[in-house]
């Protein structure tokens, strides 16, 4: 039974269609996540500071993660495939910005500038997804998504790099900013 749900949970990671999981198989899937998440958690324990702030919050995302994804299989449709792919984002991101705390100043603006724009491309991503699925590849939902998730993408894009642009300044900044501009569209 354990090797039936970690070839499901694969099989959904990869975005291959899995059988729906029975009830049993998805209960025990569950316990066996909060048994891997009490683990893990544990792990950090002996460590300290961020490192500690890191390991929770990564052991938080692959319990949340999990779980989403269990759901996905048991109940699979477009609705809890969307879910499970923003949940993996949401835990990437915050596990990111964690990271990010180890740094100061500018730096620290900067990596989180850019962990929030991988995160909206993974929600872009995730969301022209959904929206082919129940609308289809070619239709015009699909194309209207695809649009707002490119125009998201390019605005944090520009955050991420107008803010590597703070670091400077004068003339250097003003041609950063303006290039930065320019390569986003803004």
């Amino acid at each position: 039974m354990k090797i039936k749900l970690i070839a499901a949970v694969i099989a959904c990671s990869a975005g291959i269609a899995a059988h729906a999981m029975t009830k049993a198989e998805y209960n025990t899937g569950r316990d066996q996540v909060k048994a891997t998440y009490n683990a893990d958690y544990s792990l950090c324990k002996p460590l300290t500071g961020n490192a500690r702030d890191i390991c929770r919050e990564e052991a938080r995302g692959k319990r949340d993660v999990a779980y989403a994804e269990m759901k996905a299989m048991y109940e699979p449709t477009a609705s809890h495939q969307y879910d499970a792919r923003k949940v993996k984002a949401d835990a990437q991101y915050s596990v990111a910005k964690e990271r990010c705390d180890d740094k100061s100043g500018n730096a620290k603006d900067v990596c989180r500038k850019d962990a929030k724009a991988v995160h909206v491309k993974a929600l872009a991503d995730a969301k022209v997804a959904e929206v082919s699925k129940e609308s289809g590849k070619g239709s015009i939902k699909t194309t209207e998504a695809k649009a707002e998730a490119n125009k998201d993408v390019r605005e944090a894009a520009y955050k991420a790099d107008a803010e590597r642009c703070e670091s400077l300044s004068g003339d250097v900044k003003t041609k950063c900013v303006a290039d930065a501009k320019l390569k986003y569209g803004m």
